[in-house]
């Protein structure tokens, strides 16, 4: 899962001594000469491919003559290191890829003892909802989720209805707050992109300002945007898709890959969406397929391509024969797993997609724009996912086959389901969701709205409706959360020291957008979040908005918003209307009534009338720092328990 090195297995006088002395049986399909050769060494052979009569439609007897020979191969490639066998024909039909595999090529994960679920009492359904679907409910966003229907089901309907139809709502307020921040690169076009911020080695804050620009406007849509599942969905496809924002070779063009990549595909179909991942420069970059042909393989892409983005790591049978992986249960013309063959065979698959970048050999193409580079491809025959890829198909042809398998695999469809379900409804997804997600995935897997009909599904789910409590905030979500119902209008930029300090302190929390240096993307399990400092430092971020100033205004309007929404400042109105504002709606009495002594100190919580001062008054208390009394309160509305759960 971390991210590789290069795979060269040979390299200078020694392998073209080994490529001298090798030679192809052009009519075996197979290899005579040193038996040592590696994999990678034995395709990387010029016209070491496969015989050049092309075909992608081979008859039946042809189809099985190739298999045979790429059988035959497979075993002299891979035969003396095979370990993993299939299992028995006994095994239960319901039984996992990992769970087929033997010990010897199955991986696993280190045990964990189950958490204890403590559920707070559900607070009213417009929250519960509007805490999954936005990145936190609001006064504003309370009141238009209970108008748009007579009844809870109906008003969930038709706010997923209306997010879902995004570029029908008007988001020009945040269009024009980015604008007026500073924000110059998001809508670049890639070429321009390229060439303002790769070509030529600029110095490095202007190579690295697309990548800044997009983890910084990642808080400004998340508290601002009227596009709120939007914003959820992209940030969960950014985890999906992880690449390092902040990469030396991907920062460059990260806007593109946001915009383009993952923003115009994060509702639509999954199968496009996986081509335009492969072929964006960002990815290409960081997971090395920039450089990958059949002189020089690289597996990294077609690994995360198997293990990350489809098929899962539960679904990796390990180094096993791929003609004995057991079919898949759901649809027997699949493979139930992928074995390491299959990733080999993968990236030879995806040689030769790559980037116009100035490569020595195509010194003129520096663009940074997509190219399919012929003469670095293996055209040679493969077998991988259970299926034969002939030999000298046309342009592309290998990679695209290897998509149209992935995206229609019934395990992938589970294993996309599943991480959409533990995003949306709860850490443990049930498994009736599960599969009744994956059935409309799979069954519209060629359909250019495949994720939004697939979301709705989940979205008006039973478990949606009902559930509750089962995610906690990750300190990037109680964030924005917290900016959101504080009523904060500053815009985080960059060339701003405020920013600068925030994301400083941000970076404490773990929790930086498109900063998680592995391809896995950020947990989004709340035991992979439930340490002490992940809770410490946001909790300390938290209370610095609270307490932060910009020059003679604090970023968080607390004591302007008492003032209009709190007639008479008594300790229990103003908890009960911070409360409402913060949480939307009151937490139990015993719980509350904490924050209600804190504000009261010595005074009354129901009459005593607190000033709207800020004297000190120590032998006092209830008249000491009365505005710092109130931003602390709000304060620990926000570290509480209502608040950081969804």
């Amino acid at each position: 899962m971390a991210r590789r090195p290069l795979h060269f297995r040979l390299s200078g006088l020694r392998e073209r001594a080994l490529l001298d002395e090798a030679s192809l049986d052009a009519n075996a399909g197979t290899f005579s000469g040193d038996q040592s050769l590696s994999y990678w060494t034995r395709r990387a052979r010029p016209g070491a491919a496969s015989p050049s009569s092309p075909s992608s439609s081979l008859p039946g007897d042809s189809l099985a003559a190739m298999e045979a020979r790429v059988r035959q191969r497979h075993q002299q490639l891979y035969g003396t290191r095979r370990q993993s066998q299939a299992p028995d024909k006994g095994t239960p039909a319901n039984t996992t890829a990992g769970q087929a595999a033997t010990d010897g090529g199955a991986r696993s994960m280190a045990g964990l003892s189950a958490p204890r679920l403590v559920t707070l009492p559900a607070p009213p359904f417009a929250v519960r909802m509007l805490n999954r679907l936005s990145y936190g409910a609001t006064p504003a966003s309370i009141n238009e989720f209970n108008a748009l229907g007579g009844n809870d089901r109906q008003r969930l309907a038709n706010y997923v209805d209306w997010q879902l139809d995004w570029d029908a709502i008007n988001d020009a307020a945040l269009d024009a707050r980015l604008a007026q921040a500073g924000y110059t690169t998001l809508g670049k076009p890639l070429a321009q992109m390229w060439n303002d911020h790769t070509k030529n080695d600029p110095e490095y804050a202007v190579r690295i300002r697309p990548g800044n620009e997009v983890q910084r406007a990642a808080f400004v849509r998340a508290v601002h945007s009227r596009r709120q599942l939007r914003e959820v969905l992209a940030n969960f496809w950014h985890d999906h898709f992880n690449v390092l924002g902040t990469d030396y070779s991907v920062g460059s063009v990260h806007a593109h890959y946001d915009r383009e990549v993952i923003r115009a595909h994060a509702k639509g179909n999954f199968r496009t969406m996986l081509e335009e991942v492969a072929k964006s420069t960002a990815m290409l970059y960081y997971l090395d397929n920039i450089n990958n042909s059949r002189s020089g393989p690289n597996e990294n892409f077609a690994r995360e391509l198997l293990e990350l983005h489809t098929l899962g790591a539960e679904n990796y049978l390990g180094f096993m024969d791929p003609f004995r992986v057991p079919p898949c249960p759901e649809d027997p013309s699949y493979p139930i797993g992928y074995t390491d063959v299959d990733v080999y065979e993968t990236a030879a698959a995806f040689t030769g997609w790559s980037a116009k970048n100035g490569h020595w050999q195509f010194p003129t193409e520096n663009d940074g724009t997509f190219v399919y580079r012929q003469s670095w491809h293996d055209a040679g025959p493969k077998f991988l996912l259970g299926m034969t890829l002939t030999p000298e198909q046309p342009a592309m042809k290998d990679g695209r086959d290897v998509l149209d398998r992935l995206a229609s695999h019934p395990r992938v469809a589970k294993f996309i389901c599943g991480k959409l379900i533990r995003r949306f409804v709860g850490d443990t997804p049930s498994q009736p969701l599960v599969d009744s997600a994956a059935a409309i995935f799979r069954a519209h897997w060629q359909h250019p709205n495949q994720i939004e009909i697939t979301l709705r599904h989940i979205l008006t789910s039973e478990d949606m409706i009902n559930g509750w409590g089962q995610k906690n905030r990750r300190p990037f979500e109680a964030v924005v959360a917290a900016m959101r119902a504080l009523g904060q209008t500053w815009t985080l930029r960059l060339d701003h020291d405020k920013s600068n300090e925030f994301m400083w302190r941000m970076g404490f929390t773990g929790h930086v957008p498109y900063n998680w240096p592995a391809p896995n993307g950020y947990p989004d399990t709340g035991i992979a979040w439930s340490g002490s400092n992940s809770f410490a430092m946001t909790w300390k971020l938290v209370n610095w908005l609270t307490e932060t100033k910009e020059g003679d205004a604090f970023l968080s309007p607390i004591i302007d918003a008492t003032r209009s929404g709190v007639a008479t400042w008594t300790a229990s109105n103003l908890v009960t209307f911070w409360c409402n504002r913060i949480l939307g709606y009151q937490p139990e009495a015993g719980r509350k009534q904490t924050l209600i002594n804190f504000m009261a100190q010595n005074g009354d919580p129901a009459s005593y009338v607190i000033t709207d001062t800020d004297a000190w008054a120590a032998s006092d208390l209830k008249r000491h720092y009365n505005h710092q009394r109130l931003r602390s309160m709000v304060s620990l509305i926000l570290m509480s328990p209502e608040f950081m759960s969804r």
